[in-house]
């Protein structure tokens, strides 16, 4: 991992997003990575509202996620993303979590892949989300 292409998004967590055992439930994960993605993005001066106006999308084609300790009520999520490899219509998104106390959380990936919003053929990745990645 080329650590001067990591962005880290933070957030805490809120009650709502507990199970009655007082853990991050699950599916709460998937929500943490696409604000962690999206903000990565507004990072890169892209929108993904601009890309969608624009007639882009980005489906997900899979998702794991590998849990090593509970996120739990009021931690404050320190939440690593980097894209792995150089894209051309997949894009593999990497992710670790940590909490405040620098516990790793978990490690996750989600590939995506680019496609046209009219009739969802993937398509080559984009030149101006290439330029702004530096790929």
């Amino acid at each position: 991992m080329d650590k001067g292409s990591v962005y880290t998004h933070t957030v805490r967590v809120r009650y709502a997003e507990c199970d009655k055992m007082g853990f991050v439930h699950h599916s709460n994960w998937a929500l943490y990575f696409e604000e962690a993605r999206t903000e990565q993005m507004r990072a890169k001066g892209i929108t993904y509202k601009d890309m969608e106006d624009d007639g882009l999308i980005m489906p997900v084609k899979s998702m794991s996620i590998d849990f090593k300790r509970a996120g739990r009520y009021d931690d404050l999520l320190s939440i690593e993303i980097w894209i792995e490899g150089i894209p051309e219509i997949r894009c593999t998104f990497m992710y670790k979590t940590y909490n405040q106390n620098g516990e790793l959380l978990n490690t996750a990936s989600m590939v995506m892949f680019y496609a046209r919003k009219s009739d969802l053929r993937p398509i080559k990745i984009p030149s101006i989300i290439s330029e702004k990645y530096g790929f």
